[in-house]
């Protein structure tokens, strides 16, 4: 094969490879996120009277967390989780300096986290509320992770493209480090995605995230 046939069939390749991850982005990665929060939930269902029952009994407050995030396009939606916490009002948008002197909206041993609380991190079980934001189409399975409003305020025009996507339930950032990077590399690595964004990218995501919550790696 001679290199003018190579380079004609490297072109198609990219340009068949380009068409393919702009159909997955505007139309295939939402028919995946329905597929897979509906298999899911379905699977998950049976055990989540027993994970309500669980915090119930543990500490007094309510069965799940809601909190304001920004989604794609600025869209402000009420994120669910079970709730990992102790249940006081104002707690659950405080942050703590490290040692290193960065800021960090939750940390190891962190005292408001419950019994069952802790658990519910490390097997990440607290996150199957956001299912439901899935299938509203507030989330994606994966994606960046959405952010609270008084964060994104202040952010400066480059890190606003990690809205230029749906967030998700897992992402570039929790495969990469999880709860053990600081806040303000959270943003940088979400804007990789973005950048990057393809099939291939989210499956290696999903494959990763799988092995984390396996290993109980990064969560806390």
């Amino acid at each position: 094969m001679g290199r003018a046939e190579d380079r004609a069939m490297r072109t198609a390749d990219a340009s068949c490879d380009s068409h393919l991850s702009g159909l997955y982005n505007t139309v295939l990665k939402r028919m995946l996120d329905l597929m897979l929060a509906g298999g899911m939930l379905a699977v998950v269902a049976p055990v989540l009277p027993f994970i309500a029952l669980a915090i119930r009994r543990d500490s007094p407050g309510p069965v799940f967390f809601r909190q304001t995030r920004i989604g794609r396009d600025g869209h402000v939606f009420r994120i669910w989780k079970f709730r990992t916490m102790v249940h006081e009002r104002g707690e659950e948008l405080r942050f703590f300096a490290t040692e290193d002197g960065e800021y960090r909206h939750k940390f190891r041993n962190d005292p408001r986290v419950t019994r069952v609380g802790a658990f519910l991190r490390r097997t990440s079980l607290d996150e199957l509320p956001q299912l439901l934001n899935v299938l509203t189409g507030d989330m994606s399975v994966v994606g960046p992770r959405p952010e609270i409003p008084h964060i994104v305020q202040n952010y400066q025009p480059w890190q606003h493209r990690r809205h230029l996507v749906r967030p998700g339930m897992t992402g570039w950032w929790q495969v990469n480090g999880r709860s053990d990077r600081p806040m303000h590399e959270h943003t940088e690595l979400d804007v990789h995605y973005v950048d990057h964004l393809s099939w291939r990218l989210d499956l290696r995501i999903l494959w990763r995230t799988f092995r984390f919550v396996v290993r109980h790696t990064g969560a806390f």
